[in-house]
């Protein structure tokens, strides 16, 4: 019984706290929220998804390793990579840079081609009409075309091109670096499920 006064008691001191409705301070706000609201809505501008589309797979004409096709449209980017997998004796020549760059890392490389390929099965007919669908084919082939490639056998994926301490140390064009190409893959030995799986997925 106790117990029930002390809870009745504070809800009351709770009550008595709680501020007093006014009408006129009410108004005001929402006057004041209405009026910022029209006024962003006059001052915006419709956003250009289209236009965004089309620099998003300019980007990723920018990342492209390998020798460069004809079409491609980020004209001051040229051929680089020729060399990898040279070393080990396979053929890694292709693919994307990581994020400016110069290594390729297998994972995140798949993950992308995975979201641009989910983009399409999703949105598909937005896309064409944008007048983008053949740029994001091509993107994606050219990662498929590159893991394909680094599937050298059955049990063997090669995961990463480049050593990602060096390169984070120099800033040289893709074109003419000098950093390691070092390659790395995964196999019966040296596991890496999370990476099998996503370029499968892609």
């Amino acid at each position: 019984m106790e117990k029930k006064m002390m809870v009745k008691q504070q809800l009351n001191n709770n009550h008595q706290n709680t501020p007093r409705f006014n009408p006129h301070s009410t108004l005001l706000l929402f006057s004041a929220a209405v009026f910022a609201i029209l006024a962003t809505t006059a001052a915006a501008q419709p956003f250009d998804y289209a236009d965004a589309l089309t620099k998003s797979l300019l980007y990723f004409e920018s990342q492209r390793s390998g020798r460069l096709p004809y079409n491609q449209r980020v004209t001051w980017r040229d051929h680089s990579g020729l060399t990898d997998g040279l070393e080990q004796g396979v053929d890694l020549v292709g693919g994307y840079y990581d994020a400016g760059d110069h290594v390729k890392f297998g994972l995140p490389m798949a993950f992308t081609v995975t979201m641009l390929s989910w983009g399409i099965i999703e949105f598909h007919d937005e896309i064409a009409i944008a007048g983008e669908l053949e740029h994001a084919l091509e993107a994606i082939k050219w990662g498929t075309d590159y893991f394909i490639k680094a599937h050298t056998s059955p049990n063997v994926l090669w995961a990463e091109v480049g050593d990602g301490d060096t390169d984070h140390y120099c800033w040289q064009r893709p074109e003419d670096m000098t950093t390691s190409r070092q390659a790395y893959k995964i196999d019966q030995r040296n596991p890496g499920s999370d990476l099998a799986g996503e370029t499968a997925a892609a």
